[in-house]
């Protein structure tokens, strides 16, 4: 049974992250998490838009929140995103991890060791590797990970590099996500 959702992305993210919020269903309660390279930008309009557009709360993650269902957690600008053991979040400014901070790879690990099987990967449209380790923890501990395919993606270098260093559950073009999602969480 999934009980989280973490999402990755870079170049090209916003419209890739958009696509798969609008079209998951009120039925999918479980937390998302998602770090997006934003750099020192902040998303205000974006958190904003999805807040009014979709059903899920949305907002910036602070550090010691409580993990809700049916929230969408975006990591802020320049820090990592992780979730700790007892469900609560934590921010940290440690070093960059493939030239990103917030690292996908980063909120990938520790999701994967606090949900294990019970966790769901999904890496998105982006310029670098970021997130293809972290999408081999999330295997490893036994979750469902899903890809972008590299081939309908603004950048396929991302999902490209998860592809290259791991077997991904699926690699799908970015509007058959959401439905599979939603199928995956029994929706």
């Amino acid at each position: 049974m999934i009980r989280a959702i973490v999402i990755g992305a870079s170049f090209g993210g916003i419209e890739a992250i958009r696509e798969i919020l609008l079209h998951l269903t009120p039925e999918v309660r479980v937390p998302v998490f998602v770090v997006l390279h934003i750099g020192n930008n902040r998303i205000d309009g974006f958190v904003n838009f999805l807040n009014n557009h979709t059903h899920f709360l949305v907002s910036d993650a602070c550090d010691k929140d409580e993990v809700l269902p049916g929230h969408v957690y975006f990591a802020p600008p320049n820090y990592h995103l992780m979730i700790e053991d007892d469900q609560t979040l934590t921010l940290s400014v440690d070093a960059k991890i493939n030239f990103s901070r917030p690292s996908i790879d980063v909120l990938f690990e520790s999701a994967a060791w606090v949900y294990g099987r019970d966790l769901l990967g999904i890496l998105l449209t982006g310029s670098n590797a970021d997130g293809a380790h972290g999408m081999t923890v999330i295997k490893q501990c036994g979750g469902t990970t899903i890809v972008e395919d590299p081939r309908t993606a603004t950048s396929g270098v991302m999902p490209m590099a998860a592809i290259e260093r791991t077997i991904p559950d699926l690699i799908l073009p970015l509007r058959e996500i959401a439905p599979r999602v939603c199928s995956i969480l029994g929706c």
